[in-house]
């Protein structure tokens, strides 16, 4: 196993990512197009927050109602993407190493981190990420 590879060599990059003024139902579209699980938020280039498909499931909640279907679209609709997303996210380093962010996931409750430079978003990085090259090792 290679002791400091950064986390650039499995990070997602490009990644996808919504502007925080944006609609939520674009969150929610890209979550079904692209068939991932987090977002990161910019203003401009800047990142200000992350969403998760969680943080999406905990909002819509029609269908465990009858005669409900409109309720998550309403819902999508009032919210913004500022007040459902994690505001201030920590974020990593595309320099830092794989061991140093497995850390982070195995200490805190985090699934996923952008991968910032300076302030520029350059991917993001997940539990899967890491664990699938914890597989390729063996």
């Amino acid at each position: 196993m290679k002791k400091r590879e950064p986390i650039s060599s499995i990070m997602t990059s490009p990644v996808y990512a919504v502007q925080e003024n944006e609609p939520l139902q674009n969150v929610v579209s890209l979550f079904r197009k692209h068939k991932i699980r987090h977002i990161p938020v910019l203003a401009g280039k800047k990142i200000t927050g992350i969403l998760s498909r969680t943080d999406i499931n905990r909002l819509t909640f029609g269908a465990l109602f009858e005669n409900q279907e409109g309720a998550d679209e309403a819902v999508l609709e009032i919210l913004s993407i500022k007040q459902v997303m994690t505001a201030k996210p920590k974020v990593v380093s595309s320099t830092d190493s794989i061991r140093d962010v497995a850390v982070i996931f195995a200490t805190e409750e985090f699934h996923a981190l952008p991968v910032v430079d300076g302030e520029e978003l350059r991917g993001i990085v997940t539990t899967t990420d890491v664990i699938k090259y914890m597989l390729d090792q063996y």
